[in-house]
This record gives C-alpha cells, sequence and structure tokens, in this order.
C-alpha cells in the first residue's frame, strides 16, 4: 500500500499529463470548491449498463491507454 503523499503526487502527475498543468490546477479547486462524491458519481455512470457494454468499454480504453504509452510505427510494427 502507498502512503497518501504518493496517491496525490502521483494523481497530479496523471492530472497534469492528461490535461496539462493549468487544467489540472482547475480541477483541483473545482473538487474543492463544490461538494463532490466520487465514488457515488462513478458507481451511477455504469449503473444501467450491462455488464458485457462496461467490459467492452474497459477494453477500449486500455487499448487506447496502450496505443498512447507504445505507439506503432508507420508500417504497424510496435515500438519498444
Amino acid at each position: 500500500m502507498i502512503t497518501d503523499t504518493e496517491i496525490r503526487l502521483k494523481g497530479l502527475q496523471v492530472l497534469a499529463k492528461y490535461l496539462g498543468d493549468v487544467e489540472a490546477e482547475r480541477f483541483i479547486a473545482l473538487i474543492q470548491r463544490e461538494p463532490f462524491d466520487y465514488t457515488k458519481w462513478r458507481q451511477s455512470l455504469d449503473e444501467d449498463l450491462p455488464i458485457e457494454e462496461i467490459s467492452r468499454r474497459a477494453m477500449t480504453l486500455r487499448a487506447r491507454h496502450a496505443e498512447h504509452e507504445h505507439p506503432t510505427d508507420p508500417d504497424k510494427t510496435p515500438c519498444r
């Protein structure tokens, strides 16, 4: 298990990577300013979807993330 400090640091790194520094700061300000239950919000996103659809979305997201982390060459040979 990682410490609270490590979670904060990793969270900020992810936000900055995907949103940029300015938008990451805006996101943090929004979360602190508005009452927000992330767990409740997250659970409500998928409550009406069948498990197959949730799985399909998760696999699509994972594939996009893998492509972002390891882009392919123009000839479709994976880069390493």
